[in-house]
């Protein structure tokens, strides 16, 4: 099943946003329960979503330290 999750899992509590993903609590409590389309429709406004959180993860993501590795494993 496709995810935005990065797992960055904390949100936001001014917007409520998951900083990792954009997500609401009850869109990443739900997300099993989407249909593919809707998950797709979802994924298609999080990126707008995410310029809206106040803060950015401190932490290395896991999407990001694969990243770092398939570039340095090359």
């Amino acid at each position: 099943m496709e995810t935005p999750c990065i797992l960055v899992c904390s949100i936001d509590m001014k917007t409520g946003f998951c900083f990792g993903c954009g997500r609401t609590r009850d869109e990443i409590g739900a997300w099993s329960l989407y249909t593919s389309e809707e998950r797709r429709r979802l994924m298609e406004i999080l990126p707008s979503r995410l310029e809206t959180v106040e803060r950015k993860p401190r932490r290395e993501t896991r999407r990001t330290r694969m990243a770092r590795e398939r570039v340095s494993g090359e």
